[in-house]
């Protein structure tokens, strides 16, 4: 049983600007990106604790032992400002279906259990059963007057295995002992799996701190977020707002980017605001302010997606596909995944090879399947800034090849052996532009290339 998981992070020598981190998380070294990454504090009224303990799944009759992290995110005081998206997988996880329910309630939230290890999806037990207790222990260890209705629960990992209940239960009074106002880090590693190192983001917006982490690394094709994502945010925006503003960032970030065209049965992106900063004089958000406070929102869930995909299993190479002039946003983003989940072309990507026949192919096959009338005429396409096809014909030779080529060795994301590292080298990618020059429209999506690590990671994932 695999049992390797992040230790918690060292303590920084030094701190750097928030706003800094969100800008810089390409680094030389795995220590220089966690220094960055532990710079970024959490936003006024939040604090989070983690801690991790062993077990022995029950499928597994005992023989094994295996490790689970638990994550609290406490806020000072109750919230009734938040919002979620869910997986639209048919088959959700028992924490969905809770957290929909919290969501349909509009009770005021106080805190987040998030374990990885185990997803809690169709397990033998009442899964959702086993979601309430943990939110209970987790309201009792916190002294919460609101009980689990209070809390909501996030689970990720193997699935169809059941939650070691009494385990958390045991282990949550050492995670709020753990609380802590500083930095969000420790929470960002805390939720991983197969990830290779965590994910957090910042940016500023309204007088107050956006904070945003997640986990994933594969079983990711989102359609409304991705693995778990949290956003926190000090800036009080109503519930009513904030729902409509986090779908909308969600599609234009999460479900704009594919790893390997598997969605979740998990899939949760979270929003929750401390209510510490108001804007405007009249202690609410302008309109302005609303506009400010949404691009800031899908800014953050844009970065966030694209470190997802950087943080792919088994990823080298991130894909960056521009399509533009479509007649529309849903086919823009189409032809775009249609890139990004060819397994041929992304086979390509890995290698190295300037295989620009793949790419092609990938985007005529969906147009053929979802726009065959579409006019085609003025259609063409780049790669690495060079034109390869246009007017219906490539426009390829040597040089081009090669350029094409130099420009894939140049977003490579590993060591000079092919090994993925810990750490994100730089934000390079290898970039794909689909000029369809037929209509006004236009989505960028991200993906990453197809590797023997990806095969290897997911041949003994539970193993």
């Amino acid at each position: 049983m695999r049992t390797g998981l992040p230790a918690l992070c060292p303590q920084p020598p030094h701190r750097l600007p928030a706003a800094a981190a969100a800008r810089c998380c390409a680094c030389l070294s795995e220590d220089e990106y966690l220094r960055k990454l532990d710079a970024v504090s959490l936003p006024a009224g939040f604090r989070v604790g983690v801690c991790g303990f062993e077990f022995s799944p029950v499928e597994l009759g005992g023989s094994a032992n295996a490790v689970m992290n638990l994550t609290l995110i406490a806020l000072d005081e109750p919230t009734p400002d938040y919002a979620a998206v869910f997986t639209r997988n048919r088959f959700p996880g028992a924490p969905v279906k809770v957290g929909r329910r919290r969501l349909a309630a509009a009770a005021p939230l106080q805190a987040v259990v998030v374990n990885n290890k185990i997803s809690n999806v169709c397990s033998a037990g009442d899964g959702e059963a086993d979601s309430e207790a943990v939110c209970s222990g987790a309201a009792d260890a916190l002294g919460l007057d609101g009980g689990a209705a209070a809390v909501l629960p996030l689970s990720t990992g193997v699935i169809g295995w059941r939650l070691p209940v009494d385990r958390m239960i045991e282990a949550l009074p050492e995670a709020a002992a753990a609380l802590s106002a500083g930095s969000a880090l420790p929470a960002a590693r805390s939720i991983m799996t197969t990830d290779r190192f965590p994910k957090l983001r910042s940016v500023s917006a309204c007088g107050g701190t956006l904070v945003g982490f997640a986990k994933g690394a594969g079983m990711i094709e989102p359609d409304m977020a991705t693995m778990l994502a949290f956003v926190l945010t000090d800036v009080a925006v109503p519930r009513e707002v904030m729902q409509p503003m986090l779908r909308r960032a969600a599609d234009a970030s999460f479900n704009a980017a594919s790893v390997d065209a598997d969605q979740s049965t998990s899939d949760s992106l979270l929003c929750l605001s401390s209510r510490r900063v108001r804007g405007g004089e009249s202690g609410g958000l302008s309109a302005a302010e609303c506009d400010e406070f949404e691009r800031a929102l899908t800014t953050l869930c844009e970065r966030l997606a694209e470190d997802v995909v950087r943080n792919g299993e088994g990823t080298t190479h991130v894909i960056r596909v521009r399509v533009s002039r479509a007649p529309s946003w849903e086919l823009a983003r189409g032809v775009g995944k249609a890139v990004v989940n060819s397994p041929l072309f992304k086979s390509a990507v890995a290698g190295n090879d300037p295989n620009v026949g793949r790419l092609v192919s990938a985007v005529g096959s969906y147009l053929g399947r979802t726009a065959s009338e579409l006019c085609l005429d003025d259609c063409s396409m780049k790669m690495g800034g060079r034109r390869i096809f246009a007017r219906g014909a490539f426009d390829i030779d040597s040089a081009a090849e090669d350029a094409i080529h130099k420009h894939l060795l140049d977003a490579r994301l590993s060591d000079a052996d092919g090994a993925s590292l810990p750490y994100p080298p730089h934000e390079r990618c290898v970039e794909i532009e689909v000029d369809l020059g037929a209509g006004d429209a236009g989505c960028t999506v991200h993906g990453s290339d197809l590797t023997h690590e990806y095969v290897s990671i997911n041949a003994d994932y539970r193993s």
